[in-house]
């Protein structure tokens, strides 16, 4: 249960965001003409503009608000995690060996894919350099145990399900 004060917090922070997307809006395409006969300019115009909104509640919305409210169950809080910028070779091979099946087979299995980088990582100590990810949100609780979270808004394509997967 969220406290009024908290309550209060989130719906100032939304009220907020939203006054400055309708300030700032400026529609990214004004040359539409087959979405305009077919839809209409007026439809298209709020379409655009809930599109645009959708964008910004991730950044603007979601995260501040998902941190407010583990603010107070967690001892550490962050947006915008970086997470590392160095791997196991050997997990690394296993990481794109899970996504490489996941898009011929398309039936993930999350305990056995831990269990595989497990194994991976017990092979060798060596790190190599990669490009550094970061979560959306890392939470660490009272006994030290991490939590990092990832808010995606809209439903990814399958490139995008690849590279998320491979982050995760």
């Amino acid at each position: 249960m969220l406290d009024m004060d908290l309550k209060e917090k989130i719906v100032e922070n939304i009220k907020r965001t939203i006054r400055i997307k309708l300030s700032k809006y400026k529609p990214e395409s004004k040359s539409m003409p087959f979405h305009y006969r077919l839809i209409g300019k007026d439809k298209m115009a709020l379409f655009s503009f809930i599109h645009s909104l959708n964008t910004t509640f991730g950044t603007s919305i979601f995260e501040p608000v998902a941190e407010l409210i583990a603010s107070s169950r967690f001892k550490n809080v962050k947006r915008q995690f970086k997470v590392g910028e160095k791997i196991n070779p050997e997990a690394l091979k296993e990481i794109q060996n899970i996504v490489t099946e996941l898009t011929t087979t398309g039936t993930p299995n999350k305990i056995k894919e831990i269990e595989r980088l497990k194994r991976a990582l017990k092979v060798g100590k060596k790190q190599v350099s990669i490009k550094s990810v970061k979560a959306d949100l890392y939470f660490e609780d009272f006994q030290g145990k991490v939590f990092l979270i990832d808010i995606k808004t809209p439903k990814p394509n399958i490139t995008e399900f690849k590279s998320y997967k491979r982050t995760l």
